[in-house]
């Protein structure tokens, strides 16, 4: 799950494999697979390294506990 601010300055947290594509029109409007749409004040440049950053950090976990 990532962080990402609501217009509203509330921050939330949202699981990104429920992202099915990010708009910029100027707003940054995420369309989750659920038909569900959240506009965020993150650009559609920050959320995809938020993502990059969580799964690479996933992953680096998975890593570790399978080393073991």
């Amino acid at each position: 799950m990532i962080r990402l601010t609501k217009i509203n300055d509330q921050q939330f947290y949202i699981n990104c494999d429920l992202m099915e594509f990010i708009e910029s029109t100027p707003d940054t409007i995420i369309s989750l697979t659920t038909g569900k749409k959240v506009i965020v004040k993150e650009t559609a440049d920050e959320v995809i390294d938020k993502i990059i950053e969580f799964k690479s950090r996933a992953l680096r976990n998975w890593e570790i506990i399978n080393k073991k």
